[in-house]
């Protein structure tokens, strides 16, 4: 997409949403309102595409808050997590559809002739080899995860570490195209991209930094990580929509929020595109890696102050 239809494109659903959130479209009483949806969507559209861990801040700012309803009503908490996530889905294959299509193209060309030739079949190649870690760990895992990480204090670490982790990665020389990765690399930028599973380490962070590590240029290191996104994370809609959606019980209250949150989520994550690829082609991740340790620090500070507990 253009500069100028990305800013419009955002600008409308961020809009839209914004409207409906007014008008208090779908709420029900003692549910969701629309206004944490809404900034919770925003949230979500900046922090998973940037590399500073959506997970990790869709926990801390209701926690910030005080907000506790999506943590003591699981049932709604899982289906807004899909509206969160379908929302950047959109951004992400509404900014990079020619691309995706692309690479769908030459993914089916390769197998078809079982080999591997173009820079473009190339890539695919990285981004389903990448994609497959992340996807086993999440299918196997995910549940155990969600029972013993995500605690603010937990998060602050992760926040802190991998932070580190990304500064030193940024400091490779730039001498790499996504193509030029091969596969064995792409095996390890998906088993680092599984450790995003855990809330504060980062999907676009952890992807970034794997990537960087191995050579690629900061422009080309995002791209790849917006673009890994986009199967993993269609996945994660396709199984959490059909079971916690379609076939579970939905919550009351739960079409207001679902539909602010998506629309805020695909709005602020084109926004989060746009900004991060302007930024990298003429800057280093440092900013990135300095608000990240300032959040761990203001999230440390809270907790040993007293202010706020350790745990949701």
């Amino acid at each position: 997409m253009s500069r100028a239809a990305t800013v419009t494109t955002a600008a409308t659903l961020l809009a839209l949403a914004a409207v409906l959130t007014l008008l208090g479209v779908g709420e029900a009483k003692g549910a969701l309102p629309d206004w944490q949806a809404f900034v919770l969507g925003i949230v979500q559209g900046l922090t998973e595409l940037l590399p500073v861990s959506s997970s990790g801040h869709l926990i801390l700012v209701p926690w910030l808050g005080d907000w506790t309803y999506l943590e003591q009503h699981d049932a709604f908490n899982q289906t807004f997590d899909v509206a969160l996530h379908l929302g950047t889905l959109v951004a992400v294959i509404a900014y990079f559809r020619r691309e995706i299509v692309d690479l769908a193209v030459a993914l089916a060309g390769s197998i078809a002739r079982r080999r591997i030739r173009t820079p473009a079949e190339r890539t695919a190649w990285v981004v389903v080899v990448a994609t497959a870690p992340a996807a086993l760990v999440g299918a196997l895992g995910e549940s155990l995860i969600a029972k013993h990480l995500g605690e603010p204090w937990q998060i602050a670490i992760f926040l802190a570490v991998f932070a580190g982790v990304l500064w030193l990665a940024d400091r490779r020389p730039e001498r790499k195209a996504m193509d030029e990765v091969g596969l064995w690399g792409a095996f390890g930028i998906g088993c680092a991209q599984a450790l995003a599973l855990m809330p504060g380490v980062s999907r676009s962070g952890i992807t970034i930094s794997a990537a960087r590590f191995l050579g690629l240029t900061r422009d080309e290191a995002a791209r790849l990580s917006f673009l890994l996104l986009a199967p993993i994370v269609l996945g994660a809609v396709l199984l959490e929509g059909v079971t916690d959606v379609l076939l579970g019980d939905l919550p009351s209250g739960w079409e207001g929020p679902f539909l602010v949150g998506t629309l805020a989520a695909a709005g602020s994550g084109l926004l989060a595109i746009q900004a991060l690829l302007g930024y990298v082609r003429r800057h280093d991740y440092s900013v990135f890696v300095v608000y990240r340790l300032i959040v761990a620090a203001i999230v440390l500070l809270l907790i040993a102050s007293g202010v706020r507990d350790a745990t949701f």
